[in-house]
């Protein structure tokens, strides 16, 4: 799990549920270049880590909210979603947005029940 870049705490649980801080492309070296897939993909390794840290998976995930600073990027980020999701399919809404931490192009962050 990174460190986060900012005075917060990476999962929190309440009752039943765990409720993650957004999780953006980054790693120990900073924010992974190559665009809007490779962040992504970085996401999702983050947000494992950060729910597995719980005794959490993406299976447990009900609920995402996913930021994009460019909504032209809906398409390309749904193609990953599934992908990383598979089968499963948690509520979610996505939201555009004017700018992200550290320049990031994506964000996201979950509500998994434990």
């Amino acid at each position: 799990m990174s460190t986060p870049v900012g005075p917060y705490t990476p999962i929190v649980r309440g009752g039943d549920l765990l409720f993650t801080a957004g999780q953006v492309g980054i790693t120990a070296d900073g924010l992974v270049e190559g665009g809007l897939e490779n962040e992504l993909r970085q996401v999702f390794i983050n947000l494992r880590s950060v729910l597995s840290s719980a005794g959490a998976s993406l299976a447990d995930v009900v609920k995402t909210t996913v930021f994009l600073v460019d909504m032209g990027d809906y398409a390309k980020m749904n193609e990953i979603y599934m992908e990383e999701f598979g089968d499963h399919r948690p509520a979610r809404s996505a939201v555009a947005v004017a700018a992200l931490p550290i320049g990031a192009q994506v964000e996201i962050e979950a509500i998994a029940t434990v």
